[in-house]
């Protein structure tokens, strides 16, 4: 969790010194360990530095190739380092002597603008070429490092968040409208754009070449939705997912101060706490800390009697967080400083107060769980799938063992929402919509309390039908769905938030279930090793066995977060959300329709609406950041 900045003046004007030190400066929270600035004429690289692998504490950045023709600044964590070093032919150095930036400027000179389809693990960087007058940036393959720039014909401007392009004079300071729209959308999906006129972000897995005559990006990685996995039988799936995900949990592990795991009690960060803690004892290396939010107050929230099967295997330093005590409106004000863009998180009050406990603890690597439910996935697609090629038995029984297994669900709705709906036409959903009184198309969030006026204004029906409309196509097949899962833009969004909250507290979070190769390998799996028998993720369930605890393993649900959120909202920040919505919603008057906020936050306040505390959450948060930041378009 290291910051990036640069700028490259496209008319030949010369880097002033004290510019570049201010987009280093502004960023410094996200380095404590060191600062450092390179700047050539019209070319400047900035850098801070947040030690967290043994390889960062001997690093220097700004780092000059040995030609000097190549300079590289870069928050990275590089997971395939031996095979990066075998094959750039540096294998007689001292390991610990190599830095992950030294790898990725040699990967340049050997392979060029390629570079990026050779590394693994996460990353963002930029490279000056002095030879071909080029600035080169990378983002890693999800996006888990963050990447923002301004580009004009003058200038280029870059970094890891967005405070340090503003304090560039020549970066606008202009409120994006249509960004506004898609928040209160709960839209997601345009992975560019930012609440800030001509600020954009660099796409996951996509490099882009700067020079005076322009700007050229383009794609270095996709999934492939055709390949698939076939082997000879459940027993070899199962390995071969073990190998996988405790790869993913090992290099993520790499660290030169105590590390940490989130640790819910779900199957998702079980698994993580389970694999690192065993992987750890091997080594002989400290406890693995894991920190969990604790709901004592909320019993549908909490999962302590999950956390504690996990911590009974031994072998953990455990700390709990009373997520029950915390407000999701608390320490707004920070936290609205380090997002510098409004977010739609509800349970960022959660991670925050779990950083902060993570940082009182020395922990600087944390791992998270997040990420399952999309990588291995819950196998559901398979269920049309089945009808489509006429497997009615198959379907009845796997119908029949999802209903048994469901906490919340019949099995008529589960045939419904996950069988006839995904196969019947688009005019026969709409019926059904208009039959159940719903009248707005798919892509409309039923809660939202956009003006009608504002939602015209920006186009905003064209524009959810463009981004949004392919989500609600039916889909030919399960990985085809799958593969939807993992290319929303609400990954790639929630990747920028909690980055940005754990930069506050000087901690990198990494994400084995996004590890590339175990993602590449879940997508082309057969359907019937996500679902069978009516257990999803089965995979994953039987990979871990004498892993994972028996009680998680073969868990059917998890708890639901929202329980506390809603209450807690109300709780801890009446007076705030009634000064926003009653007193002074002036702020929102040209967005949000306040008559029907009001009456959201009547039906949530007074009647008992809970799920109405989202509806209220998103317009107010909205109001409080454009208050702070008094943008106007």
């Amino acid at each position: 969790m290291s910051a990036i900045a640069g700028i490259f003046f496209l008319d030949g004007r010369p880097v002033d010194r004290l510019l570049l030190e201010r987009m280093v400066g502004s960023v410094a929270h996200r380095g404590p360990d060191g600062e450092g600035t390179w700047r050539e004429g019209p070319v400047g690289l900035g850098h801070r530095m947040l030690w967290t692998t043994p390889e960062s504490l001997h690093e220097k950045l700004p780092l000059m190739g040995k030609s000097g023709d190549l300079i590289l600044t870069a928050d990275a964590r590089l997971d395939n380092r031996d095979e990066l070093i075998a094959a750039l032919g540096i294998a007689s150095r001292p390991r610990q002597e190599i830095g992950d930036g030294e790898l990725i400027l040699d990967a340049y000179e050997r392979w060029g603008e390629r570079c990026p389809e050779k590394l693994l693990g996460d990353f963002t960087f930029a490279i000056w070429d002095r030879r071909r007058q080029e600035l080169f940036c990378a983002r890693d393959h999800m996006g888990v490092k963050p990447f923002y720039y301004y580009r004009s014909d003058r200038v280029f401007v870059f970094a890891s968040e967005i405070k340090a392009l503003l304090s560039v004079p020549e970066v606008p300071r202009r409120l994006n409208e249509v960004r506004v729209a898609d928040y209160l959308l709960h839209s997601f999906e345009d992975k560019e754009i930012t609440f800030y006129q001509e600020i954009f972000r660099l796409l996951p897995a996509h490099g882009m070449t700067v020079s005076k005559k322009g700007a050229e990006v383009r794609p270095y990685w996709s999934l492939d939705p055709t390949w698939e996995v076939q082997l000879s039988s459940d027993a070899e799936y199962a390995e071969a997912f073990r190998e996988l995900f405790t790869e993913a949990v090992r290099c993520r592990l790499r660290s030169a101060f105590p590390v940490g795991s989130l640790l819910s009690g779900g199957l998702d960060s079980s698994s993580v706490a389970s694999v690192a803690q065993d992987l750890l004892v091997k080594k002989g290396a400290q406890p693995l800390h894991t920190f969990s939010a604790v709901f004592p107050n909320v019993p549908q929230s909490d999962e302590s009697v999950f956390v504690s099967a996990v911590l009974a295997k031994g072998g953990f330093e455990s700390h709990a967080v009373r997520a029950d005590l915390l407000s999701p409106l608390s320490e707004l004000e920070r936290v609205m400083w380090h997002e510098d863009e409004v977010v739609w998180s509800p349970n960022l009050y959660m991670h925050w107060g779990l950083y902060s406990a993570a940082h009182q603890q020395g922990v600087r690597t944390l791992l998270d769980g997040d990420g399952g439910d999309q990588t291995v996935s819950h196998g559901l697609g398979y269920l049309p799938d089945l009808a489509r090629s006429g497997r009615w038995t198959t379907l009845a029984a796997e119908l029949n063992g999802v209903s048994k297994r469901s906490t919340n669900s019949s099995l008529w709705q589960l045939l419904w929402r996950y069988t006839l709906r995904p196969l019947a036409p688009e005019p026969v959903r709409w019926v059904w919509r208009v039959v159940r009184g719903r009248k707005q198309p798919p892509w409309w969030w039923p809660h939202t309390v956009i003006s009608p006026a504002f939602a015209r204004d920006v186009g905003l029906a064209e524009r959810a039908r463009a981004l949004q409309g392919d989500q609600y196509r039916p889909r030919q097949t399960a990985r085809e769905e799958d593969w939807r899962l993992l290319t929303t833009g609400m990954v790639t969004n929630q990747f920028e938030v909690f980055d940005k909250a754990a930069a506050a507290f000087s901690i990198e979070p990494r994400y084995p279930f996004y590890d590339p190769r175990l993602i590449e390998f879940c997508l082309a799996l057969p359907p019937g090793q996500k679902l069978n028998g009516g257990w999803t993720r089965v995979v994953m369930r039987r990979a871990l066995a004498n892993i994972l605890p028996e009680k998680i393993r073969w868990r059917r649900g998890k708890g639901n977060l929202s329980h506390s959120f809603d209450r807690t909202l109300l709780a801890s920040n009446r007076g705030l959300l009634e000064k926003v919505i009653l007193e002074d919603p002036q702020v929102i008057e040209k967005y949000a329709d306040i008559t029907a906020l009001r009456e959201a936050y009547g039906r949530y306040a007074y009647e008992g609406v809970l799920h109405e505390s989202y509806t209220v959450y998103t317009a107010v948060t909205l109001a409080l950041w454009l208050r702070e930041r008094g943008l106007s378009p």
